[in-house]
């Protein structure tokens, strides 16, 4: 992480590298990419072009090129990166990537990324979605869920990875942005993780998406967690 700031609010522990968001490579490696996958190659057909978006260490990356998708793959972090097969990838913050006049099928922006406690970095997410999809593509987001941030603590078992993961707390710290704490327990290793995530209304993150030139089309899951946007007027 050699010249890299640890961003206000976010903090990780545990083995090996941690990046500036507090996360740490070896355990996004290790973790499973659960029902993700499906959800995309529910509405994004065979055989396209994928942008990911914070694509970590390769968690959904993997699972999308073996259902036969091409997939470009970005995130800030070179140690995640060198984990990643089979994608092309590309390391660079998010909100400042330059493709030049690529266009892809399907963007992918997971990892509830968009919970971003900074309007500014969200709005830049948000705007490369819009600058990087087709006109005919889609854009499929992954928001927090209704209780996210009120049912704590609380946990869940990643039975693929052999983890359990906890959500421990929720603090406010102003102008509706929490600081969450999350621990990572696995027979061999334990990692935590402090992250800040501003919580979004469904009205909410809605105008955020139309700021930024998009249009929800649908709710792909019944949790609300999944959604998929198209390109709208800028």
């Amino acid at each position: 992480m050699s010249g890299q700031l640890t961003r206000q609010g976010h903090a990780g522990t545990g083995p090996g590298s941690i990046t500036p968001d507090g996360c740490a490579v070896e355990l996004y490696a290790r973790l499973s990419a659960g029902t993700e996958p499906e959800v995309i190659g529910s509405v994004v057909p065979p055989g396209a072009s994928v942008l990911e978006l914070g694509c970590g260490a390769g968690r959904v990356t993997h699972p999308l090129v073996g259902l036969g998708y091409a997939v470009t793959a970005v995130d800030e972090s070179a140690q995640m990166l060198e984990r990643v097969r089979g994608a092309r990838t590309v390391r660079s913050p998010i909100e400042s990537l330059d493709l030049g006049e690529e266009r892809f099928d399907a963007v992918v922006l997971g990892s509830f990324l968009v919970h971003s406690s900074e309007h500014r970095v969200r709005d830049g997410l948000l705007r490369t979605c819009r600058t990087y999809v087709k006109d005919g593509g889609v854009v499929l987001v992954q928001r927090e869920g209704a209780v996210y941030h009120t049912d704590v603590p609380r946990e869940r078992e990643d039975s693929a990875a052999g983890c359990v993961i906890r959500i421990l707390s929720a603090d406010p710290v102003g102008d509706g942005v929490d600081e969450v704490r999350a621990e990572y327990v696995f027979e061999d290793a334990r990692w935590t993780q402090t992250f800040r995530s501003r919580r979004l209304s469904v009205e909410r993150f809605e105008t955020y998406l139309g700021d930024a030139g998009l249009v929800v089309d649908r709710y792909l899951t019944p949790d609300g967690v999944w959604v998929l946007a198209r390109p709208g007027e800028r």
